[in-house]
């Protein structure tokens, strides 16, 4: 039993000290967003999709491509736009002259960090096209289904702004991202660094792998096993079901949405290093996996109440378990 809680315990460290070198190396290009890059890479430990919602020039694009080089990913960026198609995204058959058979031309959607750039200038066909990729990990072209790379990430952006030529995401759509994160603006001494680093050339060139896209595979499982005491899966529905009863919501938690923040608990836990998650791992994840899957009513809305202030009165009123292991 001591033996194998060692083993336990080093398989934690390891995770941990892994989950540091991708923040760390993911810093040389984002300053000052420590917390928004522990977040993005969570949500690639719990196989999730993100959302970055926020306004152009913050580093959105950037992140996207720091992350991929940091676990050695193949990258691709899909650029978003009104004319853009569903086969632009999953890929096309192709008629081969050679051999007379149609081949499959594969779309932008087939890597490991996929960044849908805009994603809310597309029109909603377009936008089903990551329906299937996101929630099933493959793709399927004339009856033939073609599976996703490992890992696999879809990070969306879009700009809040900006309301001429968009389309509103779905909300079928905005519950297939486990996270929807604001980038912000950085704080001074943070954009001073920027200016320093980034005013003759971009540092994207000098980011090295410092895991494998095999590393992160292995992240994932551990994450996996990050024990959840019975008390606190109680908590988590507890959380969901207060959602979809409040006065404040017309639309609560689903259980997708549940088990979007179990395991976004469950990786997090593993980055601090721990084998068990605590409550305190599920209210620090809230707000980012639980704010986009909620609708205000329409007497909240006219009150100016935002879902961040619903969510905070659903963990006041929701107690807390005391973690037993």
């Amino acid at each position: 039993m001591v033996a194998q809680q060692q083993a336990v315990a080093q398989t934690s460290s390891s995770f941990a000290d892994r989950f540091e070198g991708i923040v760390e190396n993911v810093e040389r290009v984002i300053q000052g967003k420590s917390d928004v890059i522990r977040l993005a890479v969570v949500c690639l430990i719990a196989e999730g999709h993100l959302l970055l919602e926020d306004v152009p020039g913050v580093g959105k694009t950037s992140l996207a491509k720091a992350l991929a080089a940091s676990i050695d990913g193949e990258f691709s960026r899909i650029q978003f736009t009104p004319d853009l198609l569903p086969s632009d995204v999953t890929g096309v058959m192709v008629y081969n002259r050679g051999s007379g058979t149609f081949d499959f031309r594969k779309g932008g959607i087939f890597a490991n960090i996929c960044l849908g750039d805009e994603i809310n200038r597309a029109s909603p066909k377009t936008q089903s096209a990551l329906l299937e990729a996101m929630g099933e990990r493959q793709v399927t072209v004339d009856a033939t289904s073609y599976s996703l790379a490992k890992p696999f990430m879809v990070i969306a952006t879009q700009n809040p702004i900006e309301h001429e030529g968009t389309y509103a995401l779905p909300e079928s759509q905005l519950d297939r991202f486990l996270m929807r994160i604001q980038v912000g603006y950085p704080d001074k001494a943070a954009e001073i660094m920027i200016l320093d680093t980034h005013a003759a050339s971009t540092t994207l060139a000098d980011v090295k792998p410092v895991v494998t896209a095999s590393d992160v595979t292995s992240m994932v499982a551990i994450a996996q096993r990050v024990h959840v005491a019975p008390s606190l899966k109680g908590y988590l529905v507890d959380v969901a079901v207060a959602t979809r009863s409040h006065a404040r919501l017309s639309l609560g938690v689903s259980p997708r949405g549940t088990l979007a923040l179990l395991r976004a608990s469950r990786a997090l836990a593993a980055s601090l290093g721990r084998d068990y998650v605590l409550p305190d791992d599920v209210k620090a994840l809230t707000g980012p996996v639980l704010e986009h899957r909620v609708m205000l009513s329409p007497e909240a809305q006219m009150a100016g109440v935002t879902q961040a202030e619903v969510l905070q009165d659903v963990l006041g009123s929701v107690p807390v378990p005391i973690h037993k292991g």
